[in-house]
């Protein structure tokens, strides 16, 4: 495993927005994924709770992670205390920052407490049925309004905030003049990181797919053809149990002929 001092912090991440060095960042939850993004050298992961474990952190090597505090377990009745005990105990398991899309209050209980918080504006799932799927921030007004929630969040001490799906132009306004890491998610090439989900990347999303992500594999057609070929083996392997063919004397385990006989004639002691 990495220790913890030869992996990123949040020193190390803001130095990089300083330095103007793009960030490329993922959305994974698997093992393998995060394996592979260690490999490959991608900057930071976004994994939900519900994936994160100790073997997941191993995984994700000197990636630097955000832990997913989603709004369904910890939603509208949890309170501050619900979501400082989730953090500290991610960060026991190496999570180096926290998204978090609850209320202004709670997150700035959390940054109170120390905790790197990454909070949400633009399109918001979340808060999906204020907006619908759109693109949020194209007129003057929306654009304030973003603009203002970013000043807020900035004022708490959070350290970042996803902004997705706003126009290019304004996502480069944003993170030149706002201290936080802005991870941007269909926000144009100005923002501070690059954000992308794993399934998009490898192409293997069914249904939807994001205007802003882009493919650059297809697992997708080698799932398919994975299924396939499990289906015959399967099929084979019910074939081989009917004729008798599974299984053969190399799967079985031996016994003695003396050993055996002497088992039957015990039985009649």
């Amino acid at each position: 495993m990495v220790h913890k001092a030869n992996r990123p912090t949040v020193h190390d991440i803001r130095a990089m927005k300083a330095r103007g060095q793009k960030i490329s960042m993922l959305y994974v939850t698997t093992l393998d994924e995060a394996a592979a993004a260690d490999a490959a050298g991608i900057d930071m992961l976004s994994i939900e709770s519900r994936f994160f474990t100790p073997e997941m952190r191993e995984a994700a090597g000197r990636c630097f992670v955000q832990v997913g505090l989603p709004f369904g377990p910890y939603g509208k009745l949890a309170t501050a205390e619900d979501y400082l005990r989730a953090a500290f105990h991610f960060t026991a398991m190496g999570g180096d920052c926290f998204y978090c899309a609850a209320s202004l209050d709670i997150q700035k209980a959390l940054c109170d407490n120390h905790m790197p918080i990454v909070a949400h504006v633009g399109l918001v799932p979340s808060y999906i049925t204020w907006t619908g799927w759109r693109a949020v921030g194209k007129t003057a007004t929306e654009a304030r309004v973003v603009w203002d929630q970013v000043k807020q969040l900035e004022a708490i001490g959070a350290f970042g905030a996803e902004l997705e799906v706003v126009p290019d132009r304004l996502g480069e306004f944003i993170s030149k003049n706002t201290t936080m890491i802005m991870l941007g998610m269909g926000a144009g090439p100005g923002a501070d990181a690059q954000y992308l989900f794993a399934e998009d990347v490898l192409g293997a999303t069914s249904g939807h797919k994001p205007r802003h992500a882009k493919t650059y594999r297809n697992f997708a057609a080698e799932y398919a053809r994975l299924q396939v070929e499990r289906i015959a083996a399967f099929k084979e392997y019910i074939a081989d149990v009917n004729t008798g063919g599974y299984p053969q004397p190399q799967h079985n385990v031996a016994m003695a002929d003396a050993e055996f006989e002497t088992f039957k004639a015990s039985l009649n002691q």
